[in-house]
C-alpha cells in the first residue's frame, strides 16, 4: 500500500483474530454446498435451496494484496448467468446479523427468531434470501481484516481502489453475467459511495442503506470536535481484528485536528457516481442521514431513489420483509434487467415521526428532497425563552455553565395546530464567553408534550417487544439504538468559517474545518450551525424546544465528555443586530 499523503499515517494495532470471536473459523479455503432446509443453528432460518459456499477465496489486487471473502452462489447454475452483491467491510465475514444484534441491541429489536439464517453477513442481506432470487453474495474481509493482507484502511481511495479490483474480478468469474451491485447498511453503504466513485465498468448498481458522507464532517470530527467513541471504544475493542493493524482516526484527530489530505480523502465525491442508486436513511440516525440526503443530491444519474423510513436501518434490512422485497426487485431491474416496473416505484418517500407511542407515517411520497413546497421560516430567539415569528428590538443575553451538563438554555414555541417540520432546519446563534478562547456549542430541538414533558420517539416498531410505551422501557435498554431525543447540531466556534460554494444547502453549511480562529474572550461572534434533517410532526398542543449548552444533548451510550473544550458560562445574544434565530423547514 501506497502512501498517498503529505504525511505519516498513524496506525494502531489490532488484537489478533481468534478462532470463535464473531464468528472466525480460522482460514480454510474450500467448498461446501449447503442442502435446502439446513440451518446454521436451531431456530435459525432454514435455507429455502441449495447453496454453494466458496470459503476464504483469495482475490489479488492491484498491488499484490490478497483479500479473502466466502462466496454464496446458486450450485446448478448456467455458466455467466448469476448476478453478484458485493458486501464490503472489515467486521468479519462471518460475524453475522444474528450475533450482532444479541452484542449491540435491546430486545433483537424485535425482529422475530427465524428471520435470519446466520449466514448473513453484519449489515448485510441474508445470502438464504438472495441465492434462493437467483443472486451471489460476496461477503468479503476487506484490506487488512482478519486473514485479508495489508493494514486495515476505512474508506478513501486505497478501500475503493481495492473494491474496484474485486468488483472486475467478480464480474469474470466463470458463473457471473458480468454484472456486479453493492448492498448492505451503515459501513457497507458509506463504501460504496467511494467505489462507485471510481465507476467500475462492472458495478452496475449500488444500493447505500444509510450511508455517512463525510468521515470527518458527519462521523469523527463532527463540528470540529472529535467523535470517535463507539468507533473507539465499540468496534474497536470488540468487532475488527486484524493482523497488521490499521490506520487511526483517533491519533490522526491527536495530530491533525484540522482538515488535511488524508481527512479529504474520507468525503466521496458523489458527484462521479453515474449507476443507477437506491439510496435509504432515516432521521434518527446519529451519523448517516447526511450523508443519504447528499447521494440523493449529487449522484449524477436519473435512475435513483431516496427513502427515509421510520426505523433503525437493521430493522429495516433484516425486520421488514417489505424493504428486502423492494431491495430484490431493485437489483432484479438493474442487474438481471427484469421487466419489472421498478421505474414506477416513486423517487422519493419519507417518513415524519410522531414521537412516544404514535405510529410514524411511512412511505410518504414527495418530489423531491428537499419538499419543494417547503416554507422556511426564521423563529427568533427572545429574553422570554420563547421561540417568535418576530425579531425582538431590545438587546438581552441568557446564559448557561458550559461545565454543566445540566445547565442548558432553552427557548420554546407551542404548535396551535398540528404542524409537520420535514427538512434541514439551522440555527444563527451569536455568542460569547468571557472566560476562554473558544466555545463547543451543542444544539437539540426536543419535542414537548402539551404538558412540557420531553417526548421521545422509538426507533423500531413496538410489536415484539415486552413492552409498549417509554416509560416501560428499563434504564439498561434505553439505547440510541431504539431511542431518539431529536436532531443535533454542534459547532467548535474556532471552526465557524463557512465556505458556502461547498454547502449543499443553505441550512447545511460546509466548514472547512482547515483553520482555527480563536476567539478573543468577551467578543459576540456568529455562529451558523447546521442541524440534523428532521421528519416530525407536531400536534396541537405540542411544543418545539430550542435547547443550547455545553455537552452532547442526544442519546449517546459510547460517548464522552472528554473532548469538550469548555470553560465558564456561555452568553447567547438577542435582539437589536444580535438576531439569534432557528430556521425551520415547514411542510
Amino acid at each position: 500500500m501506497v502512501n498517498k499523503h503529505d504525511m505519516e499515517i498513524p496506525f494502531e494495532e489490532l488484537e489478533q483474530p481468534e478462532v470463535g470471536h464473531g464468528g472466525y473459523k480460522g482460514l480454510n479455503p474450500r467448498s461446501e454446498t449447503l442442502p435446502k432446509g439446513h440451518t446454521v443453528d436451531p431456530g435459525l432460518r432454514p435455507l429455502l435451496c441449495d447453496i454453494l459456499v466458496e470459503h476464504d477465496r483469495g482475490i489479488e489486487v492491484r498491488d499484490g494484496c490478497k483479500l479473502f471473502a466466502d462466496i454464496y452462489r446458486p450450485p446448478y447454475a448456467a455458466d455467466r448467468s448469476v448476478p453478484a452483491i458485493l458486501c464490503w467491510s472489515p467486521f468479519g465475514k462471518k460475524f453475522n446479523g444474528v450475533d450482532s444484534l444479541k452484542l449491540m441491541t435491546p430486545w433483537n429489536l424485535g425482529i422475530p427468531g427465524g428471520m435470519l439464517s446466520g449466514l448473513e453477513k453484519f449489515e448485510a442481506p441474508d445470502p438464504a434470501e438472495w441465492v434462493n432470487n437467483g443472486y451471489a453474495i460476496i461477503n468479503i474481509d476487506s484490506r487488512g481484516a482478519f486473514d485479508s493482507e495489508g493494514r486495515m484502511v476505512i474508506m478513501g481511495t486505497q478501500d475503493a481502489e481495492d473494491g474496484y479490483d474485486v468488483i472486475e474480478w467478480v464480474a469474470k468469474q466463470q458463473w457471473c453475467n458480468g454484472k456486479v451491485g453493492m448492498a448492505g447498511n451503515s459501513h457497507l453503504a458509506i463504501v460504496q459511495w467511494f467505489i462507485a466513485a471510481l465507476q467500475p465498468p462492472s458495478l452496475k448498481a449500488i444500493a447505500p442503506w444509510e450511508g455517512c458522507g463525510d468521515l470527518y464532517r458527519e462521523q469523527f470530527g463532527r463540528g470540529g470536535i472529535y467523535g470517535g467513541d463507539l468507533f473507539d471504544n465499540l468496534i474497536i475493542k470488540y468487532i475488527l481484528r486484524g493482523r497488521n493493524g490499521m490506520e487511526s482516526f483517533r491519533k490522526m484527530y491527536q495530530q491533525h485536528p484540522l482538515v488535511n489530505t488524508w481527512w479529504n480523502d474520507k468525503r466521496p465525491d458523489m458527484t462521479k457516481i453515474n449507476i443507477p442508486t437506491y439510496i435509504t436513511g432515516t432521521w434518527t440516525n446519529t451519523m448517516h442521514g447526511m450523508g443519504a440526503i447528499r447521494g440523493w443530491m449529487e449522484v449524477n444519474s436519473p435512475h435513483k431513489w431516496l427513502r427515509f423510513h421510520p426505523y433503525q436501518e437493521w430493522y429495516d434490512i433484516w425486520g421488514d420483509s417489505q424493504s428486502n422485497t423492494e431491495l430484490i426487485k431493485f437489483f432484479d431491474r438493474f442487474l438481471m434487467e427484469k421487466d419489472n416496473d421498478w421505474e414506477l416505484t416513486p423517487r422519493v418517500r419519507l417518513a415524519v415521526l410522531r414521537y412516544g407511542e404514535n405510529t410514524p407515517l411511512k412511505n410518504v411520497i414527495e418530489d423531491d428532497f428537499p419538499v419543494p413546497r417547503t416554507q422556511y421560516k426564521r423563529m427568533y430567539l427572545t429574553s422570554e425563552r420563547r421561540l417568535s415569528f418576530e425579531a425582538p428590538s431590545a438587546k438581552s443575553t441568557i446564559a448557561y455553565n458550559s461545565q454543566e451538563q445540566q445547565s442548558i438554555a432553552t427557548f420554546t414555541y407551542t404548535f396551535p395546530e398540528k404542524m409537520q417540520l420535514i427538512g434541514i432546519p439551522k440555527a444563527v446563534l451569536y455568542m460569547r464567553c468571557d472566560d476562554y478562547e473558544d466555545m463547543d456549542v451543542f444544539i437539540l430541538l426536543s419535542k414537548l408534550s402539551p404538558l412540557g414533558k420531553e417526548q421521545l420517539n422509538m426507533n423500531i416498531p413496538w410489536t415484539n417487544l415486552p413492552v409498549s410505551s417509554i416509560d416501560e422501557i428499563p434504564e439498561d435498554k434505553r439505547t440510541e439504538v431504539i431511542l431518539y431525543k431529536g436532531p443535533t447540531g454542534v459547532l467548535r466556534a474556532s471552526h465557524r468559517a463557512i465556505d458556502k460554494s461547498r454547502s449543499m444547502h443553505p441550512n447545511w453549511p460546509f466548514h472547512p474545518h482547515e483553520r482555527e480562529d480563536k476567539i478573543q474572550p468577551g467578543t459576540v461572534v456568529r455562529l451558523e450551525i447546521g442541524i440534523w434533517a428532521m421528519g416530525t410532526e407536531f400536534a396541537a398542543g405540542e411544543s418545539i424546544q430550542l435547547r443550547i449548552g455545553g455537552f452532547y444533548p442526544g442519546t449517546s451510550n459510547f460517548g464522552t465528555t472528554e473532548h469538550v473544550r469548555n470553560h465558564g458560562k456561555h452568553w447567547v445574544h438577542l435582539g437589536g443586530e444580535y438576531d439569534s434565530h432557528l430556521v425551520l423547514p415547514f411542510v
